[in-house]
């Protein structure tokens, strides 16, 4: 059996970094979950407080996404994720102090929203997914061009904040 680094040489994978914006990803993935209600109704499980829970999720989510666009709007960077380098400065004030990635995150809570709301098991596995693909194919590649573009200070930065919490 091939390991994940042959596997990844055998696959050009890198075909796939900064391809899909986060949003449209988000976007395809809550398509997903609500279909997966439909396509496997066994899969629907009752969660006590469920519609409680989700709005929980769905306000600390798109407060997050919001909260982390307008403080990137507020240092005048580019919110565009499909070109790192367009980056300006690294944002570490605000909610960039408990995350690197606040944006991804909210959007992450958007889907467990949705998937608490539909009380869909399936939908968890979608969500940790979406994380899975995020962090390979969006988060690590501005990572790297992050560090290319400011050095020593984001290094310092990368090493005392989370990437997602």
């Amino acid at each position: 059996m091939d390991s994940v680094d042959t596997l990844k040489e055998k696959i050009d994978v890198r075909a796939l970094e900064l391809k899909v914006p986060p949003l449209l990803l988000t976007a395809v993935f809550l398509a997903a979950i609500v279909a997966v209600v439909f396509v496997f109704p066994a899969l629907v499980f009752p969660i006590p407080y469920s519609r409680y829970m989700s709005a929980g999720l769905m306000l600390a989510g798109v407060s997050m996404l919001l909260g982390a666009a307008l403080q990137f709007r507020l240092h005048h960077t580019t919110l565009d994720p499909r070109n790192p380098a367009k980056a300006s400065k690294f944002v570490a004030r605000g909610l960039f102090r408990i995350s690197r990635n606040p944006m991804y995150f909210g959007m992450a809570l958007v889907l467990a929203s949705v998937t608490t709301w539909t009380c869909n098991a399936l939908g968890f596995l979608l969500v940790a997914l979406f994380c899975l693909y995020l962090t390979e194919f969006q988060i690590k590649p501005e990572e790297a061009t992050l560090e290319a573009l400011f050095g020593v200070d984001y290094r310092a930065y990368k090493s005392s904040v989370r990437r997602w919490i």
